[in-house]
């Protein structure tokens, strides 16, 4: 699969990298990205540029809060880079988890609205299957990923434990029920880790403890519209370009219980010629995966108006 070595990738943040705040600047001084908080506000039934600008922390945390407003801060940005500076199309598209809904929205593959709507539905499904099947998550530290399966091994003897996601070298994040979650954060250094760091989450995220919301968001996803992307777009799942509607449904349904591919997905598109990303969104988190994955690799963020200026050539 051939990738313009020229061109670059489009990244999208998931849930974590909200703050009260965040795109409060945006909207002030770009007009498109009002507008895409007024039309978020309208599908939702809710104010949600007042959760983001203003909180309160614990309201805008929730889970079926929190996804819809870092999609709506995320596309914000997008149409503020679009109007006032050097934004062209991408090689390719990826989302960190809820992120991936932003990179379908950037590729034409479903619309903003529609999004929308999804992802809020997507964060109640969840924060119900939490409620069914209580949980959490723990992320490990200077773990080597040939070691996984010996802290899973070692953690399902006290509890139900998954690999969650695989961030970067070093960063590998586990979901499972609390006895489990405990056990690990006890024995984190018997498996070379340097620390364990308990996630701020309401439930064990991409695991089989999310059966429920799957079911529910599958069952959803059949009444959504989504069409063939334009460009390429990089499934968690997978860690490869979807390929169809069918697929792209398929694979949102299978991200909710399997790990994110994130490490994967980006030296998929390194390995095809891509060697600048672009993080548009909440956040610098995904940048700084890129800086553990290959520190060579040029970044950029798009988040606040003074990122949106034109570039000169070769600017990192």
């Amino acid at each position: 699969m051939h990738i313009d070595p020229d061109g670059f990738a489009i990244l999208f943040p998931g849930q974590g990298a909200q703050r009260v705040g965040m795109g409060r600047e945006l909207a002030a001084a770009c007009p498109e990205a009002q507008a895409i908080f007024d039309r978020a506000s309208d599908m939702l039934g809710l104010d949600i540029a007042s959760l983001c600008f203003h909180g309160p922390a614990e309201e805008l945390n929730r889970t079926s809060i929190c996804q819809p407003a870092i999609l709506t801060v995320s596309i914000a940005a997008l149409e503020a880079w679009r109007a006032h500076g050097d934004e062209e199309p991408a090689t390719a598209a990826a989302g960190l988890s809820l992120g991936e809904y932003t990179a379908l929205v950037y590729a034409g593959a479903m619309t903003f609205e529609d999004a929308v709507v999804l992802v809020r539905k997507r964060g109640e499904y969840m924060e119900a299957a939490a409620r069914e099947n209580p949980g959490g998550m723990i992320t490990l530290l200077g773990l080597d990923r040939e070691r996984v399966n010996d802290v899973l091994d070692g953690a399902n003897h006290h509890g139900y434990l998954a690999s969650a996601n695989y961030n970067c070298p070093g960063q590998i994040v586990f979901s499972g029920n609390h006895g489990a979650i405990e056990w690990v954060a006890q024995h984190a250094r018997d498996f070379g880790a340097s620390r364990a760091i308990r996630l701020k989450v309401t439930g064990a995220f991409h695991s089989r403890l999310m059966e429920p919301a799957a079911e529910r968001l599958a069952e959803t996803l059949t009444r959504t519209p989504i069409s063939q992307p334009r460009g390429l777009v990089i499934a968690n799942v997978t860690a490869k370009p979807v390929i169809d509607a069918t697929q792209i449904r398929q694979l949102l349904v299978e991200q909710l219980t399997n790990p994110v591919l994130w490490e994967d997905s980006m030296l998929f598109l390194k390995a095809r010629g891509v060697r600048r990303f672009v993080e548009v969104g909440p956040g610098r988190v995904l940048t700084g995966l890129l800086g553990r994955i290959d520190s060579s690799l040029g970044t950029r963020s798009i988040r606040e108006p003074g990122d949106l200026a034109p570039r000169d050539e070769g600017d990192e």
